[in-house]
């Protein structure tokens, strides 16, 4: 399984050594080499270096990670661990793939029709919302 990008050039770029703290919602194609605490969203793919870290959730089109993120990944079209990633959150993804030696601690749903995928990832979605609320309450 490949991962394809419709988009090929960078929309924003989170820098090596750069911090941001706070929710980031950007357009396009967003690569991040530096640190985020917060959640990112995203209409398109997002690519993590493996000296990144993210303290959030992400929502994207598609993601490759590398670095460590601890959150949960949505991205319908695909996900991506590469080796040097590590993932404490859960993912859902119409695809996964996993490199050997990655770090993955969570629930992972991935169902390739995207009907049926919709479906169970929406009631996924919503039952974990439900039990956050009830653990704050």
């Amino acid at each position: 399984m490949a991962l394809r990008f419709d988009d090929i050039s960078i929309n924003t770029l989170i820098g090596s050594g750069s911090f941001v703290k706070g929710d980031m919602h950007v357009n396009g194609f967003i690569r991040i080499d530096g640190d985020i605490d917060g959640n990112l969203e995203t209409d398109g793919a997002v690519i993590i270096s493996e000296k990144s870290r993210i303290r959030g959730n992400i929502s994207a089109k598609s993601a490759i990670v590398g670095g460590i993120v601890l959150g949960d990944i949505v991205a319908k079209e695909g996900v991506k661990l590469l080796s040097s990633s590590a993932v404490v959150g859960d993912i859902v993804s119409r695809r996964v793939q996993i490199e050997d030696d990655v770090i993955f601690h969570g629930h992972c749903i991935s169902i390739e029709d995207e009907i049926p995928f919709n479906s169970e990832s929406d009631k996924f979605l919503q039952e974990k919302a439900i039990k956050n609320k009830v653990t704050l309450a």
